[in-house]
C-alpha cells in the first residue's frame, strides 16, 4: 500500500517535470522572445504577446470551473487531464512551423498550446489530494514544484547546444518546440499509468446532463460563499499578487532582450539559472511551511519577490539581472507551491477539482489582466516616446521599466489583502461544510 502511494506520488511529480519544460521553453526562455523579436519585431511584439497570453488565460478561466465540477462528479479528472495535455503537446510541436511574419499562426498555435497547458493544470492539481495524505500535502506539493523545475532545467540544457552551435538559422529554435512537446508527453505518461482516482462516478440526477449539473453545483457553491469567506479573500489576494508573478514570468525574456540586449543563448542560460533557483525555492517553501506555517512561508516568498522587482527597476547591469532573476526564481516557486497547497487544504472533501477551478480562475484571470496591462503599458509608452523623437531602443526600455513598476503594484496590493485572511478559519470552514446534494 505504501509502495503504491509513493509510486503514485512519483507519477504525479513527473507530470510537473514535463509541463515545467513547456513553461521553461515556450513561456520563459525561447518562444516568447522568438515571437516578440523574430515573428513580430519591435514594441508591437510585446503588445501582441500580452494579448495572446491574455486570450489563452481568459478561455481557460471560462471553461475550467464547469469542467472541474463534471470531473469531480464523474471521476473524470484523468480523462480531462489527458485531453488538455494532448492539446498542449500537439500545438507546442506545431510552433515549429511559425516563421517571421506568421503573426496570426504564431498567436493561434501558442494560444491553443497554452489553453491545454493551463486548463490541464486544474485537473493535475486536483489529483494532489488523491496522492497525498492531509499531513503531507504541503511537502508533496513543494516536491512537485522542485522536481518540475528540474525538468525545465534538463529540457533547456538539451536544446541549448544546437542553438549555440548552429548560426544563421532559426531551425534549432523552432526544433526546440517539437523536442519540448515530446519531452512533456513522455514525462507525463507515468501520471496516467500510476495515479488512480479514488472518487466514484455518481449517477446524474433525473432530468440533468453534465453541463446543467455543473451550472447547478457551481451556483450552489457560489451561494455558499459566506461560509467560505476566508477562501474568497484568499482567492482575491491570490488573483492580484499572482498578476505580478505571471507578468514577471511572461515578460522575463523580453525584459532581458530589451533592457540588457540578451541574445537567445543568454536567455536560455538565464532561465536555467532561474530554474535552479526555483528548485531551491520550492524545497525551502515546503520546509518553512511545515515549520512556521503556510501563511508565513507565503509572506516570506512574496516579500522576496517584491524586493527582486524593485531591484530590477533600478538595475542597469546584465550581471545584476542574473542575480535578480535567481532571487525571483527562489521566490516565485515558493509562492506557487504554497498557494497550491493552501487551495487544496481549504477545499471540502470531494470537491477538490471544483475548488481548484476557482483557484485556477483567479490564476487565469490574473494571467489575462496582468500580461495584457504590461503589454499595453510597455508598448504604449514606447510608441509615445518614439513619436516624440526618442531613439527606438531607449523608448522600448522606458516602456519595459514602466511595466516592471506595475508588477510591484500588483504584489503590494495582493499582500495587503492577504493580511486579512485567516488560514485557521478557512480550514475549519472546509471541515464543517456539508452541502445538500
Amino acid at each position: 500500500m505504501e509502495k503504491e502511494r509513493k509510486r503514485a506520488q512519483w507519477g504525479w511529480y513527473l507530470y510537473d517535470f514535463g509541463n515545467s519544460a513547456y513553461a521553461a521553453v515556450v513561456l520563459l526562455a525561447i518562444y516568447s522572445a522568438y515571437f516578440k523579436g523574430s515573428v513580430v519585431g519591435g514594441a508591437e511584439g510585446s503588445r501582441l504577446w500580452g494579448i495572446a497570453v491574455g486570450i489563452a488565460m481568459l478561455v481557460s478561466a471560462v471553461i475550467s470551473p464547469l469542467l472541474a465540477v463534471i470531473a469531480d462528479y464523474s471521476a473524470f479528472k484523468k480523462r480531462f487531464l489527458l485531453f488538455f495535455s494532448s492539446l498542449s503537446w500537439l500545438f507546442t510541436a506545431l510552433l515549429f512551423f511559425v516563421r517571421k511574419g506568421d503573426i496570426f499562426t504564431g498567436m493561434l498555435f501558442f494560444v491553443l498550446a497554452e489553453i491545454g497547458y493551463r486548463a490541464g493544470q486544474v485537473f493535475y492539481n486536483s489529483l494532489l489530494t488523491e496522492v497525498a495524505n492531509p499531513n503531507e500535502i504541503g511537502k508533496v506539493s513543494a516536491n512537485g514544484w522542485a522536481i518540475g523545475s528540474v525538468g525545465g532545467i534538463i529540457c533547456l540544457l538539451l536544446v541549448l547546444p544546437a542553438i549555440v552551435l548552429v548560426k544563421g538559422s532559426d531551425l534549432p529554435v523552432r526544433g526546440a518546440f517539437v523536442f519540448t512537446a515530446i519531452f512533456f508527453l513522455i514525462s507525463a505518461l507515468p501520471t496516467f499509468l500510476w495515479v488512480k482516482e479514488t472518487g466514484e462516478r455518481k449517477p446524474l440526477p433525473e432530468g440533468m446532463n453534465y453541463f446543467t449539473l455543473a451550472f447547478s453545483r457551481l451556483g450552489r457553491t457560489v451561494r455558499s460563499v459566506r461560509h467560505f469567506s476566508e477562501f474568497l479573500k484568499f482567492i482575491i489576494a491570490f488573483l492580484i499578487f499572482n498578476d505580478g508573478i505571471v507578468m514577471a514570468l511572461d515578460f522575463a525574456a523580453i525584459i532581458g532582450a530589451v533592457l540588457y540586449g540578451m541574445n537567445q543563448t543568454q536567455l536560455i542560460i538565464l532561465m536555467i539559472v532561474v530554474q535552479v533557483a526555483s528548485v531551491a525555492g520550492a524545497y525551502l517553501s515546503g520546509i518553512i511551511g511545515e515549520r512556521t506555517g503556510l501563511m508565513r512561508a507565503l509572506y516570506a516568498s512574496l516579500l522576496l519577490m517584491l524586493g527582486a522587482v524593485i531591484w530590477m527597476f533600478f538595475n542597469n547591469t546584465l550581471t545584476g539581472f542574473f542575480v535578480i532573476a535567481s532571487v525571483a526564481g527562489l521566490a516565485l516557486t515558493g509562492v506557487q507551491a504554497v498557494t497550491r497547497t493552501m487551495a487544496g487544504i481549504f477545499a471540502p472533501k470531494g470537491q477538490s477539482a471544483e475548488f481548484y477551478s476557482f483557484f485556477a480562475i483567479a490564476g487565469r484571470t490574473s494571467s489575462f489582466i496582468g500580461p495584457t496591462i504590461y503589454g499595453l503599458l510597455a508598448s504604449g509608452i514606447a510608441l509615445r516616446l518614439e513619436a516624440q523623437g526618442m531613439d527606438n531602443l531607449l523608448a522600448e526600455q522606458a516602456g519595459q521599466r514602466a511595466g516592471i513598476l506595475s508588477i510591484a503594484v500588483f504584489l503590494v496590493v495582493g499582500m495587503l489583502i492577504l493580511l486579512t485572511v485567516s488560514d485557521q478559519r478557512a480550514r475549519q470552514a472546509a471541515v464543517e461544510y456539508a452541502p445538500a446534494d
